[in-house]
């Protein structure tokens, strides 16, 4: 999968941050803070895009994915709880160890960027029937994904592998559900869920929602 980006690099501290911005940015893709869980809508182009940046937090260990689509708004319909709070989206590896409270200042200094072309291999994300889904349940299973909030922005880290696994129900938003209601014309609308591991909570220890869900949507 070929994709266009921007990158951008911003010196903080004694070192520099990689940040890797989808081009154009994302049109139909809103992320919401609904106060008991995070929603997500994303229509078939949104989709695909969360799909891409996934696929290249797996591959960039040393970067920044960031969505920058905190001023879209959720399609007509969206229904969350109290007052949502629009939120933007980064990924990021673990071993990065970026702090999100520097987050903000490091936004502030992105700048333009350099227009570049970053290839994702479909192969990068497993088939559903070579995910292992049991193995999370394992106490020495480290590969999950981790949740934080901070700048009106969320912060989904993990490993490769916890990408490249979760990926594999992203993907099911591009094959799968623009034919869902033809195929399911009395079933409801077609989503993916993630949490944070290693246990379902409620919250993470940050207070963080312990629930994504991600809704695809036909019509936006």
């Amino acid at each position: 999968m070929e994709q266009r980006v921007r990158i951008h690099k911003v010196r903080l501290g004694g070192g520099e941050v990689r940040v890797i911005r989808p081009a154009p940015s994302p049109a139909r893709l809103a992320l919401r803070d609904d106060g008991h869980w995070l929603s997500m809508y994303a229509d078939r182009e949104g989709a695909a895009q969360l799909a891409g940046a996934w696929a290249l937090a797996a591959r960039s260990a040393r970067s920044l994915i960031h969505l920058p689509i905190r001023a879209n708004p959720a399609p007509d319909g969206a229904v969350g709880d109290g007052e949502p709070v629009a939120l933007d989206l980064v990924l990021l590896h673990h071993s990065l160890q970026f702090p999100a409270a520097a987050w903000k200042r490091v936004r502030a200094r992105l700048g333009d960027g350099e227009p570049h072309t970053a290839t994702t291999p479909d192969r990068d994300v497993p088939d559903e029937s070579a995910v292992d889904h049991r193995r999370r349940q394992y106490r020495t299973y480290r590969d999950h994904l981790g949740f934080d909030i901070a700048a009106h922005t969320l912060f989904v880290v993990g490993s490769s592998t916890a990408f490249r696994e979760h990926g594999t129900a992203l993907r099911g938003l591009v094959d799968q559900a623009p034919s869902y209601r033809h195929r399911h014309p009395d079933a409801g609308h077609f989503c993916v869920e993630f949490t944070p591991g290693p246990w379902s909570r409620s919250r993470t220890r940050r207070h963080v929602p312990g629930l994504l869900h991600i809704e695809y949507c036909h019509a936006w």
